[in-house]
C-alpha cells in the first residue's frame, strides 16, 4: 500500500469491462476486459480497489441502450464494495461499499479492478459482512428506503402492502418496514412463503388466486394499507389502489407499460399520495447517505445482507455469465469478482 497522499507517476492499471456502444439486444451484448491507467483522484476523491460487485438489472439495461440517458464507451457498474487505497489519509486501508445512479450509467463505473469515486459517497463496511455481501446491498436497499423515507417512514400504526415481496427491492423494503415496527403483507404470483429475513411476521397474499385488496381488508379489519409498495408496476396498480387506506401513500420504482387508468377520484377522495422513485438521479453522495441511514440495521443485524451463492460469483473475465444470469432474471443477488476470488475478503 502507498502512503497515504502519494500517487505514483505512473498511476494504477485497471481491468474494467468496457461497453463501446448500446446494441438492440441482450443477445448482442458484449463485455470485454480492457486495461487503462486510471488518472490521479482529486483532493475530494478516492481510489478503490474493487472486491466486489454486484450485477444489477439497470446495468443490464443499460448496457442494451434502454437507459436513454446512458452514456457511450463507459464501464458498467451501480454498486461496489472493497478497499481505499489512495485518498486522504484517514481513509486509507479503509473497507468500504457503495452504490450510485451515476456509476456505470452516466460515468464509469463498478464493474473494474479499481473505482474513482467521492470521498463522500463510500460507506464504512459494518462488521460481520463479507466483501460480496456488502456488494450487494447498494441498489435495492437504497431503492427500498428512498421510497419508503419519501413516503414517510413507517412506524408501529402502519400497515406495509408490497407488490413484489420476494423481489430484492421488496425484500429490502419489507426487512425496513418490519425493522420499523410496521406490519408487513407481502403479494407473490405462486406457491410460496416470503423468502427473505424480517424483524416479524409477513403475511402473504398469492395474487394468482386471491382477491389481493379484499384479502388486505380481511387482514387489516376493513382499513387497507397505510402504504403500498409496488416493485412491479403496471401490472399490479389496481390492485395496489384498490388496497389503499383512507391517507394512504403508494410508491412506484418500476413500469412495464407507461401508461395506466387513473381514478382521479378515487384519489383525493381516499387522500392518497402517490410517491415516484428513481434511483438513477441519486448520485454516489446522495446514495452514500442513505446507506450511512441503514448501517446500524446491518451492524445489529436488524437487517440482513442477500446470501451470495457460489454459483452466482464470477470474476471479471465470465462477466458475460454474470449478466446473462441477470437477464434471465435469476433471484440471485449476482456478483462479479475483479480480483478473483479470496475466501478472506
Amino acid at each position: 500500500m502507498k502512503p497515504a497522499g502519494s500517487w505514483p507517476t505512473q498511476g494504477v492499471e485497471a481491468r474494467s469491462l468496457r461497453i463501446e456502444r448500446k446494441v438492440s439486444n441482450y443477445a448482442e451484448i458484449a463485455l470485454p476486459v480492457a486495461s487503462c491507467r486510471l488518472r490521479a483522484p482529486k483532493d475530494h476523491e478516492v481510489i478503490v480497489e474493487v472486491l466486489a460487485a454486484a450485477v444489477n438489472p439497470s446495468d443490464a439495461k443499460a448496457a442494451t441502450g434502454l437507459m436513454p440517458y446512458a452514456v457511450f464507451p463507459r464501464t458498467p457498474g451501480r454498486d461496489y464494495a472493497g478497499k481505499v487505497i489512495a485518498g486522504p489519509e484517514a481513509l486509507v486501508g479503509l473497507k468500504v461499499f457503495g452504490s450510485s445512479g451515476d456509476l456505470g450509467i452516466r460515468v464509469d463505473g463498478s464493474h473494474s479492478s479499481h473505482l474513482i469515486v467521492e470521498a463522500d459517497a463510500i460507506v464504512p463496511v459494518p462488521e460481520g459482512l463479507t466483501m460480496q455481501e456488502a456488494a450487494g446491498i447498494g441498489v435495492p436497499f437504497v431503492t427500498a428506503w428512498e421510497g419508503l423515507s419519501r413516503a414517510g417512514l413507517p412506524a408501529s400504526a402502519d400497515t406495509v402492502l408490497i407488490l413484489g415481496i420476494n423481489g430484492k427491492v421488496g425484500q429490502a423494503a419489507a426487512q425496513i418496514a418490519s425493522w420499523r415496527g410496521a406490519r408487513v403483507i407481502g403479494v407473490v404470483r405462486r406457491d410460496e412463503g416470503y423468502v427473505g429475513h424480517s424483524n416479524g411476521p409477513v403475511d402473504i397474499i398469492n395474487a394468482a388466486h386471491d382477491n389481493v385488496p379484499a384479502r388486505v381488508r380481511e387482514l387489516t379489519a376493513g382499513t387497507g394499507a397505510s402504504i403500498v409498495f409496488n416493485t412491479v408496476g403496471d401490472p399490479a396498480y389496481d390492485m395496489g389502489q384498490a388496497s389503499m387506506a383512507a391517507g394512504a401513500r403508494a410508491i412506484f420504482i418500476a413500469a412495464v407499460e407507461r401508461l395506466v387508468t387513473f381514478d382521479i377520484l378515487a384519489f383525493y377522495k381516499g387522500r392518497h399520495t402517490y410517491v415516484g422513485i428513481d434511483t438513477i438521479a441519486l448520485g454516489s453522495v446522495a446514495s452514500g447517505a442513505i446507506l450511512r441511514q441503514l448501517v446500524h440495521g446491518f451492524a445489529t443485524k436488524a437487517l440482513r445482507p442477500f446470501p451470495i451463492l457460489p454459483h452466482a460469483m464470477h470474476p471479471l473475465d465470465r462477466a458475460y455469465d454474470a449478466y446473462q444470469l441477470v437477464m434471465g432474471s435469476s433471484r440471485d443477488r449476482v456478483i462479479l469478482m475483479p480480483q478473483g476470488f479470496d475466501p478472506c475478503t
